[in-house]
């Protein structure tokens, strides 16, 4: 039994996960304060099923999460050094950062009403294991339909989702007691504390 070089799960777990994303399925998972769910970014009618599941409004937009800098690197070439060093600092970690996208390399469909695009590279081994095998960021928004509280269990996740998850993948939340703070890059202002 393979298991992942964090000693948590049997990489066969996180095979499923990236089989599951690839065939266009939305999967839930533990991030570092709650249950996420997630598809391909680059998937609209994934995207477009998740949104669906959650109730949630195309136009707001959803974030995406990385193992780390390289998965995301073409959207770090038209960034300063400054910007660089900036969020440089924060990653891996619990802290979104919204990114100008000027080629619009990501879609709209992920965007939403807005210019910019909400990253984060994450410290959490499982959401590094899963976009790695993946091999790609995976979308990442809490697991809840909209005004329910977001899922702190798997319990809650099933309870939300039912069987309309395409894969459910087990792990430990990270031990935030919020989501994750979302700043602005070029202005730094904070838009979720």
């Amino acid at each position: 039994m393979t298991v992942t070089s964090q000693g948590q799960l049997p990489r066969w777990h996180f095979q499923q996960a990236a089989r599951a994303l690839t065939l266009g399925g939305v999967i839930a998972y533990p991030t570092e304060a709650v249950w996420g769910v997630g598809c391909d970014p680059f998937n609209e009618d994934a995207v477009r099923r998740l949104l669906a599941l959650k109730r949630r409004p195309m136009h707001k937009g959803v974030i995406l999460i990385a193992a780390d800098m390289q998965q995301i690197e073409p959207l770090l070439r038209n960034l300063s050094e400054e910007e660089i060093e900036r969020i440089s600092a924060t990653w891996p970690g619990p802290n979104t950062w919204l990114l100008p996208d000027p080629d619009n390399l990501i879609p709209y469909w992920i965007k939403g009403k807005h210019s910019s695009v909400a990253v984060r590279v994450s410290d959490h081994p499982g959401v590094q294991a899963l976009c790695r095998e993946f091999g790609s960021p995976v979308v990442s928004t809490s697991a809840n339909p909209a005004a329910f509280p977001p899922a702190d269990s798997s319990l809650r996740v099933r309870t939300y989702f039912g069987h309309n998850l395409d894969y459910l993948l087990p792990g430990k939340l990270g031990g935030l007691d919020r989501p994750t703070q979302i700043r602005d890059l070029r202005d730094q202002r904070v838009i979720r504390a």
